[in-house]
């Protein structure tokens, strides 16, 4: 092959970086390739992207089916995001025998299964190095770093705007709604931020994490998922008081046959690093039973953050395309018949410290009322804050708790919110310290 051609779906922030960063490095790549990677064909329904670029009118297409029909095309590139329409040119470029590299978490989270079996009865390569962590190698890492390694936990920030809005938060001691306000006139939030801030964007990534390092079947709808809308600028000043910041994690922990996965806002110790990611920048660590933790962190989002992964997994394929190979590397990590369903351990079940925090009425006996039903469900206190009255007659009470079950720390807090004595709904954080033993 003298050059492999290259076909992009889609000209937003991700594929217009991919053009400008061919274009920047292309004498780099050449040399680490050994041909061009040569632009073919870009469609975008906006002329004025293809404009904003320079693409001349034999490259550029408003209708993305000439893309994956063109039978000149080694690689297809689908950077359109959402679900229907990007399914469908994914399989029908499938079937055309070309390779496909997608950044869309959302869709290979919630309809991955089919695209999969698609691209392995086909034998052709589905890569998705830019739908997790943008410029951060996750996805490689646990596909061939790692593979001598039983993956014991995953644990990351995987949003950056919902880290930028909680750093915000404890740094300039603002609202929730002021600072996503922010985060939305500097480019990091969408104009409806609901993927974002109410976890659904961690989740979809975790989703595809827990493919790779369990060898599970994607699994999005069996994530727990919280968002961070309900943080406060109290609950940041106290976990402070603990030794805690609050960061939206993505948690998964393998337990025997079973897998324990979830999304939350959640109290991490200072020493932690993770608790030092600030702004929008992205960390996730993963702990093998051969290496111990391991810690990436970088850009998760981004113009050319993410166009430096889009063209990773584009190197990866044209170096098996020159060598007369494909499907060097299995899709998602495991053999396709290593690949099974794994159970999810119900949120119900798992067990954690908690941070609680109520509004309580400024009366005696109240702290023996709600230490008396949470004594009752098991759950024991680890220490107690009761100070700094907010409001007339109302004063918050904080407790962290020590291990405790779900289902118990639920069934309490919604018999403690029946209290006359209490105003408004507790909040509940739960905490991940590994230094704890109680």
């Amino acid at each position: 092959m003298k050059e492999i051609r290259i076909g992009l779906l889609g000209l937003g922030t991700v594929g217009s970086g991919v053009v400008k960063l061919l274009r920047k490095n292309e004498d780099l790549l050449f040399s680490r390739v050994g041909v061009p990677l040569v632009l073919k064909k870009a469609a975008d329904i906006d002329v004025s992207r293809a404009k904003a670029l320079d693409l001349t009118d034999d490259i550029f297409t408003r209708n993305a089916t000439e893309v994956v029909n063109d039978p000149a095309i080694d690689i297809v590139l689908e950077l359109i995001g959402g679900q229907s329409v990007a399914k469908e040119l994914i399989l029908r470029a499938i079937k055309n025998g070309k390779h496909v590299v997608s950044a869309n978490k959302a869709l290979l989270a919630n309809q991955g299964r089919s695209l999969f079996k698609a691209a392995n009865d086909s034998g052709i390569d589905l890569a998705f190095e830019p739908s997790v962590g943008g410029c951060m190698p996750i996805i490689k890492l646990i596909r061939e770093s790692l593979v001598a390694n039983r993956i014991n936990r995953i644990s990351g920030i995987l949003n950056g705007t919902c880290n930028y809005i909680l750093s915000k938060i404890t740094e300039e001691n603002i609202s929730f709604e002021a600072a996503l306000a922010q985060a939305q006139a500097n480019g990091f939030a969408e104009a409806d931020p609901t993927m974002d801030i109410e976890g659904f964007d961690t989740a979809h990534k975790l989703a595809i994490l827990n493919s790779l390092a369990y060898g599970m079947t994607i699994n999005f709808q069996d994530i727990y998922i919280e968002g961070i809308s309900k943080i406060t600028p109290a609950d940041i000043r106290f976990a402070d008081q603990f030794g805690y910041r609050i960061k939206l994690l993505a948690i998964s922990k393998k337990k025997e046959d079973a897998v324990e996965t979830r999304v939350h806002p959640t109290m991490i110790p200072i020493q932690n690093i993770l608790s030092s990611v600030k702004g929008s920048l992205n960390a996730v660590t993963v702990t093998g039973d051969a290496v111990g933790d391991i810690l990436l962190s970088g850009h998760g989002a981004g113009m050319i953050p993410t166009a430096s992964a889009v063209i990773s997994d584009i190197v990866d394929i044209a170096r098996n395309l020159l060598n007369g190979i494909k499907r060097r590397v299995p899709l998602l990590s495991f053999q396709t018949d290593y690949v099974r369903e794994i159970p999810v351990v119900p949120m119900k079940e798992i067990s954690s410290h908690y941070y609680i925090r109520f509004a309580a009425s400024d009366r005696p006996g109240v702290l023996s009322k709600i230490s008396g039903i949470l004594g009752n469900h098991n759950i024991s206190i680890k220490s107690v804050q009761q100070k700094g009255r907010k409001l007339e007659g109302t004063v918050p009470i904080v407790m962290l708790t020590h291990m405790a079950n779900e289902a118990a720390i639920q069934e309490a807090l919604s018999e403690i919110t029946r209290l006359d004595v209490i105003d408004n709904q507790p909040a509940l954080i739960r905490i991940e310290d590994e230094a704890r033993k109680d």
